[in-house]
């Protein structure tokens, strides 16, 4: 949103003990911080309008960040010369509006359901790769990806496919399965556009064209007097997710990158899954609907034909 990190193509390194000592716990936090940034948007919802928590995540995200990076300023002020254009629209697709259209869909659905269908994104990333860059898909990956999309429908349909047919959904699950879609798009595009610069300078560039494509819609709430509260449990939401939630996950992402390489490092994505449905339910008192545990266990199924099975290569024929 999202909330969930950058997606980057690196080499993979040599994984050894040490790597492994630091990589997987910062994973894990990482995954665990991004779980975080769902239960704190539901948490404010009713008092921070969605432009609003987007703009100001991004924008003191990329603050806290920007002096880490200073030594990567002129690459980062070349690349601006060169491809502002490109960068502002990656940023806008993955951050501005897959976060934005995240925090719409809390004020109308709850956490649990809201992770849950955040994890269909990997598989449309597959899907809008074979269009966007031309990766082949392949059957298992086919049956994967509509395996995983009949599980999204459940969800959205709360198990009644009648409802479905008569348009009778959730607008906040729609929202969310608009920001997996953005997620995914914003992936492919990033992998397409090879900025070729590293990953921690390049995130503090997505924050600030994130930040700057949502500070119009931020604009249009309050003068349509849509304005936060910032009260205290809005201020501690919002400090949250740009500081652990935002600044700090990126940074923790950035470094399990490094050790586990990008492929290792994303696969623990679905952490986040499980992280949201627990702190949900200990700190919001959310369950668990059946239809969100039968739509889950479609999307892990459509995932596993994607990414584990693997087509048996053809086999030479005898003379």
């Amino acid at each position: 949103m999202q909330a969930m990190p950058i997606a980057h193509q690196a080499a993979q390194p040599v994984l050894g003990p040490i790597s492994s000592m630091t990589g997987y716990p910062a994973a894990v936090l990482c995954w665990l911080l991004s779980a975080g940034v769902y239960i704190a948007a539901k948490w404010v919802a009713p008092e921070m309008p969605p432009w609003g928590l987007c703009f100001w995540r991004l924008t003191l995200a990329c603050a806290i960040l920007l002096p880490i990076v200073h030594r990567h300023h002129d690459a980062m002020i070349g690349l601006l010369r060169t491809r502002a254009v490109e960068v502002v629209a990656v940023g806008a697709i993955g951050l501005t509006l897959c976060q934005g259209m995240i925090y719409h869909g809390l004020s109308h659905t709850d956490a649990t359901t809201a992770g849950i269908i955040m994890a269909l994104s990997p598989v449309m990333t597959m899907v809008l790769a074979r269009f966007v860059l031309g990766e082949p898909l392949g059957l298992w990956k086919s049956l994967g990806a509509l395996v995983a999309l009949a599980g999204m429908i459940f969800i959205v349909a709360h198990g009644n496919l009648t409802a479905l047919l008569q348009l009778k959904v959730n607008a906040g699950e729609l929202w969310i399965v608009g920001s997996a879609f953005c997620w995914g798009l914003y992936t492919v595009l990033l992998r397409r556009a090879k900025f070729g610069i590293e990953l921690l300078p390049m995130v503090v560039l997505l924050l600030g064209a994130g930040a700057l494509v949502a500070l119009p819609f931020h604009v249009w709430e309050l003068f349509n007097d849509e304005r936060s509260a910032m009260d205290v449990d809005s201020l501690l939401a919002l400090a949250y997710l740009a500081g652990p939630g935002g600044a700090l996950m990126y940074y923790l992402y950035n470094k399990s990158v490094e050790t586990l390489g990008a492929s290792r490092a994303s696969m623990l994505l679905y952490l986040q899954t499980v992280f949201v449905a627990m702190l949900a339910y200990l700190l919001l008192g959310e369950g668990l609907h059946d239809y969100d545990l039968v739509g889950a266990a479609f999307i892990v199924a459509g995932i596993v034909l994607a990414t584990v099975v693997k087509s048996r290569p053809a086999q030479p024929r005898l003379a």
